[in-house]
């Protein structure tokens, strides 16, 4: 008979748990079997004592298990979807999944909600009047093999362990452990029923992972998680130094998508975009290699069958499609406030971190999942790290809806930048790419 005392001592003092153990340690959380300070005192000493491959692997498979595992066997090809570790202006879920689609892939998509600095696909999609998130799983079956495609939220029945952990993890100071992270992502994501994950670890200063030593130790064991887990996976290290394309807000991110399918996307956004994409058609089996994919891809993007799709999602959801003809209804009813530079120069850095938090003050973000957020503001981006600036030269457009504190904000916005009186190099996107093998 185990004892949750009995696996906190254990844990505490280093040892290495079993699946029996797990499974325990799980049931006892989800079932309410034991007070949550000894489950948070067990989360505690995970995050001191950390979790072996396997260990890891045997969590994230009995948080699967404590919930529902979608099955689509019965949908013809190879399931194939993405996920990134969050970051500040990341809209690449809404551009990659119609052009997966559209290449005849079933991309079955949970995705999140936005929490702290970072920003949720559910929210971007949700600025579009009318689109539906919440779906029963037969209405998602029935999307993914009509359109090849979803987007909804976790659902009460996906991993409930997670929920129940993440919780707690939330309040204890327990949220950055790696292998509960690795759980927490990878249950969710092999709970839909998919046989291939392209994961986006984000590195730098707008995301949670702050060196390339930790980010690497995460992509790593998500690897390292999935493959053991049946699901085949592979990983990107990507930049999150400055904000990635120009727009950081809902409505604005999904504006930004909108004009990256029709070929008009900011230069990184595209980029990432497409070289995800390409993988994405390589895992799913139809391309032989990254190159081949990434061809494949762009020639759906110049066809106009990514909009398309995206446009076939959209309606199919609920949404109103026309913001596909015009996107800048999504922003409709806020104030347009140009911020300019005081000085002259080229852009060294851009506060990624800060530009997140800014987006949040003007109402794009929330701190807490019970916050309503205002769709239709946020921050545009004119200027990114090695562009050159003059003196007046508008920097960023504020898009506000709050009659007060314009001024402060544009002073913030304008914090956001340091710039150097050469030019410097911007960063490399893809800095690494992570696989079994």
């Amino acid at each position: 008979m185990i004892s949750f005392l009995s696996l906190i001592e254990k844990k505490r003092d280093g040892g290495e748990f079993n699946r029996e153990e797990i499974s325990y340690f799980l049931k006892a959380a989800t079932k309410n079997l034991v007070p949550d300070y000894q489950i948070s005192a067990l989360l505690m000493a995970i995050y001191f004592r950390g979790m072996s491959s396997e260990e890891t692997a045997i969590l994230t498979d009995e948080m699967v298990n404590s919930g529902i595992r979608f099955d689509f066997k019965d949908i013809s090809g190879i399931k194939v979807d993405k996920h990134s570790t969050g970051g500040v202006g990341d809209k690449i879920s809404l551009i990659v999944g119609p052009l997966v689609a559209a290449a005849g892939i079933p991309v079955p998509m949970v995705s999140g909600r936005a929490l702290g600095h970072t920003g949720g696909t559910l929210d971007k999609l949700e600025s579009i009047p009318g689109f539906r998130t919440e779906l029963t799983f037969k209405e998602a079956k029935n999307l993914l093999r009509t359109n090849n495609i979803f987007f909804i939220g976790q659902t009460d029945e996906l991993s409930p362990a997670d929920r129940k952990l993440y919780a707690l993890r939330d309040v204890t100071g327990t949220v950055e452990s790696l292998p509960l992270i690795t759980g927490s992502i990878m249950s969710k994501k092999i709970a839909e029923g998919i046989d291939a994950l392209i994961l986006d670890v984000k590195v730098g200063s707008g995301s949670f992972m702050k060196t390339m030593e930790r980010a690497r130790e995460l992509a790593n064991m998500l690897v390292d998680t999935g493959e053991k887990n049946g699901v085949r996976t592979e990983a990107l290290i990507t930049d999150m130094s400055q904000p990635l394309g120009k727009n950081i807000g809902n409505g604005l991110e999904v504006w930004e998508a909108i004009d990256t399918l029709k070929g008009n996307g900011p230069a990184d956004t595209h980029y990432l975009s497409l070289e995800i994409a390409g993988r994405m058609l390589r895992l799913g089996g139809k391309a032989s290699t990254n190159e081949e994919g990434r061809k494949k891809v762009e020639h759906i993007l110049n066809q106009g069958l990514g909009l398309k799709k995206f446009r076939d999602i959209i309606a199919s959801q609920g949404g109103d499609a026309s913001v596909i003809e015009n996107p800048e209804v999504l922003c409709r009813g806020v104030e347009q406030l140009e911020v300019k530079s005081s000085g002259p120069g080229f852009v060294s850095e851009i506060d990624c971190f800060r530009t997140g938090k800014l987006a949040n003050r003007l109402g794009a973000g929330r701190s807490s999942l019970e916050e309503k957020i205002d769709p239709r503001v946020g921050i545009v981006f004119h200027k990114k790290v090695g562009d050159k600036v003059s003196i007046g030269e508008s920097v960023v457009t504020l898009y506000v809806s709050s009659k007060t504190g314009k001024e402060e904000m544009a002073k913030d916005a304008l914090r956001l930048f340091k710039l150097s009186s050469s030019r410097v190099q911007s960063p490399k996107l893809i800095i690494e790419e992570i696989k079994n093998g």
